[in-house]
């Protein structure tokens, strides 16, 4: 599997620890940064992870910022993906399950690196459960396709 992992400044160490061990699993991966302890505007990590998602350059992303939420607010306005903050192997499971999650989003603070590394675990091998969970997913993709550029509901022409 080919995956974008990214993170601001304070996800950095554990990006490091985390690029290691999904290579060490067999993954390839595009280190889409940041590199150092100077802060970056993680809006900026999660959108290019986003886009490469979503434009199918890679299979799935990883995100890590302080708790993992902004990650997943900034990723989700990409159509396309389907981002989220997992905080245990039973989130990360269910997010593929049921919601075909393509962005999985950490805390880099608030997860020590065993629990870390269960969830990407988890979350790598669990599959798309499909079926009713496949028509919910459509719904959310039909959604992001009523929004318009300025990301507002259409409105129903008054008639």
């Amino acid at each position: 599997m080919r995956i974008a992992i990214g993170s601001d400044h304070r996800g950095v160490t554990s990006r490091s620890r985390l690029v290691g061990l999904l290579e060490r699993m067999g993954q390839e991966i595009v280190d889409c940064g940041s590199f150092g302890d100077e802060a970056v505007d993680y809006p900026d990590v999660a959108a290019e992870v986003a886009r490469r998602v979503a434009e199918g350059a890679v299979d799935r992303g990883i995100l890590l910022c302080c708790t993992g939420v902004g990650m997943a607010i900034a990723a989700n306005k990409v159509a396309g993906v389907r981002a989220a903050t997992c905080h245990d192997e039973v989130t990360a499971e269910m997010s593929r399950r049921h919601n075909d999650l393509n962005v999985l989003c950490l805390s880099a603070e608030m997860l020590g690196p065993e629990m870390q590394e269960k969830v990407i675990r988890t979350w790598l091998a669990t599959p798309f459960e499909g079926g009713r969970h496949a028509r919910r997913v459509a719904k959310i993709a039909s959604l992001e396709a009523a929004c318009g550029a300025r990301g507002e509901l259409e409105k129903p022409a008054a008639g």
